[in-house]
C-alpha cells in the first residue's frame, strides 16, 4: 500500500529534504547509540572493577578482624535487596543504584551469619561523563543533520531548478511557442561532463528544433499549395461563369464554389499556423455583432434563417470585429450543417454559446478540440471550420470549449466562446 502524502510534499526538493532528514536522523540515532553504548559499557566496568577491588579489600580487613573503613559494612543501609539476596547466597555482585540521591556502585559479597559486606563508591562522575556524552551526541547530531540538510537542500535546488525550467520550456513548446528552448550550458560546454539533466534539456531542444522543422514545412507545403491553387481557380470560375445555363453548369459553379472556400480556408489556417496575426480591435456590440452573423450565415445558403438570437444580458467586448464574425458564423454554421434544428445562439455577458439538438460532437472532438480533415458519422466537410474558429479565437484571447448536452436536457452539441467584457463604449453599431 502507498503512503498518499499531503500537497505540500510533493516536489521532489520536499520529498529529497525528507529523505535526506530521514536518512540523517537514522544514521545520527544509530552512530549514537553505538556510542552511548559502549561509552556506558567502559564507564561500567571500570567503576564495577574499582568497586570489586574495594570489596577484596573490605573482605581481607573483615576476615583479620580490622575496623572496616568509610563506605564499607556489613548489611549497610540503602544496600539494594536483590543484591543483598545474591551476596547472602554466597556470591558476588555489582549494581548502580540511587543512594540518597546521589549514584552510587555497590558490590558486595558473602559474610557469617547469613549477612552480606557490601561497599559503596560515589557514582555521580561516572553519571555526569554518561549524561555529558549523551548530549555532546545530541547536539552533534543535531548539527550535522542541520548542515548536511542545507548542503543537500541546495544541491537539490539546483537540480530543481533546472528541471523547472526545462517543464516551463516544454510548456510553452505544447502552447505553441516553437521557439522555445532551455539552451542548459552544459550543452553549451564541452569540458563540463553533462549529468542527467542537461541529457533531458538536450532531448528536449533537439525534438523542440525537429519538430518545429517539421511543422514549418507543412505550413509552407499547405500556403504554398493553397497560393498555386488560386490562380487556376480563378480561372475556372471565370470560365464556370461563361458556360450556358443548365443543371450541369450548376454542377461544374458548385463545385468550383467549394474548391475557392477550401482553398480560402487553406490560406486562414496556414496564417494561424504562423502565430503572426495582427488584431484590429474596436468595441463591440455582442447583440448587434450575432445579428449581422446570422445574417450573413443565412445569405451564404448555410441554414441560419433558422437561429434563434437570446440576448440574456447584452455586453461590449473589446475585440476584432472580422475575426469574431468568423467564429461565430462558423459555429453557426456547423450547427446547421452537422445538428438538427431548432439552433440557438446565446449571449450572456461577454459569454457566447451556440446549440444544437443534433447527435452532438464526436467524442474526439470533446477531449482533443477539432482537427483537420477529419469527420465521423457521415458528416460531410473537411473539418476545418471548427479548427479555423478556435485557432481564431485563440488569436482574440478567448475561451473555445466544446461539448454536448445530455440527453435528459435534450441533447445536442454546445461551443461556448469566453471573450473579455470591455467597459468602454460601443464604437461600432448593427449594420
Amino acid at each position: 500500500m502507498r503512503v498518499a502524502l499531503p500537497g505540500w510534499a510533493s516536489t521532489l526538493a520536499v520529498k529529497a529534504a525528507l529523505f535526506i532528514t530521514g536518512m540523517c536522523c537514522a544514521l545520527a540515532a544509530l552512530l549514537g547509540v553505538l556510542v552511548h553504548v559502549s561509552v556506558t559499557h567502559q564507564t561500567v566496568d571500570q567503576a564495577r572493577e574499582r568497586a570489586l577491588s574495594r570489596l577484596v579489600e573490605a573482605t581481607d580487613a573483615y576476615e583479620a578482624g580490622d575496623t572496616l573503613r568509610p563506605h564499607m559494612g556489613i548489611d549497610p543501609e540503602g544496600l539494594p535487596e536483590a543484591l543483598r539476596a545474591l551476596a547472602v547466597s554466597g556470591k558476588r555482585g555489582t549494581m548502580v543504584t540511587d543512594h540518597n540521591g546521589v549514584p552510587t556502585m555497590w558490590a558486595a559479597g558473602p559474610a557469617d551469619g547469613g549477612h552480606a559486606l557490601a561497599v559503596a563508591l560515589d557514582y555521580s562522575q561516572s553519571a555526569r561523563t554518561i549524561d555529558g556524552l549523551d548530549r555532546a551526541i545530541l547536539w552533534s547530531s543535531g548539527l550535522a543533520i542541520g548542515i548536511t540538510l542545507l548542503v543537500g537542500a541546495f544541491a537539490v535546488t539546483r537540480v530543481t531548478r533546472r528541471l523547472h525550467a526545462t517543464a516551463q520550456v516544454a510548456r510553452r513548446i505544447s502552447a505553441g511557442d516553437l521557439d522555445a528552448r532551455v539552451d542548459d550550458a552544459r550543452t553549451r560546454d564541452p569540458n563540463r561532463s553533462p549529468d542527467e539533466v542537461t541529457a533531458v534539456a538536450a532531448a528536449l531542444d533537439t525534438m523542440a528544433a525537429s519538430l518545429q522543422r517539421k511543422l514549418l514545412s507543412e505550413q509552407r507545403f499547405t500556403a504554398d499549395v493553397a497560393h498555386e491553387l488560386r490562380t487556376p481557380l480563378t480561372g475556372l470560375h471565370a470560365a464556370a461563369e461563361l458556360l450556358p445555363a443548365g443543371r450541369p453548369t450548376e454542377l461544374v459553379r458548385d463545385r468550383v464554389a467549394a474548391l475557392r472556400t477550401l482553398t480560402e480556408d487553406l490560406l486562414e489556417i496556414s496564417r494561424l499556423d504562423t502565430g503572426k496575426e495582427r488584431l484590429e480591435v474596436d468595441t463591440e456590440a455582442l447583440g448587434a455583432l450575432a445579428e449581422r452573423v446570422v445574417r450573413v450565415v443565412r445569405a451564404s445558403g448555410a441554414g441560419g434563417a433558422d437561429t434563434e438570437i437570446v440576448v440574456v444580458r447584452d455586453a461590449l467586448v473589446d475585440t476584432d470585429r472580422r475575426r469574431l464574425e468568423r467564429v461565430l458564423g462558423n459555429l453557426v454554421a456547423n450547427a446547421h450543417r452537422h445538428g438538427r434544428t431548432p439552433v440557438t445562439l446565446t449571449i450572456d455577458g461577454p459569454v457566447v454559446t451556440v446549440r444544437d439538438h443534433g447527435e452532438g460532437f464526436p467524442e474526439y472532438l470533446v477531449k482533443h478540440g477539432p482537427q483537420r480533415f477529419r469527420t465521423e458519422g457521415g458528416a460531410t466537410g473537411h473539418g476545418l471550420g471548427l479548427t479555423i474558429a478556435l485557432g481564431q479565437a485563440e488569436v482574440l484571447g478567448a475561451r473555445l470549449v466544446f461539448a454536448n448536452v445530455a440527453e435528459g436536457e435534450g441533447g445536442g452539441a454546445l461551443a461556448t466562446l469566453t471573450l473579455a467584457e470591455s467597459r468602454g463604449p460601443a464604437t461600432n453599431g448593427p449594420a
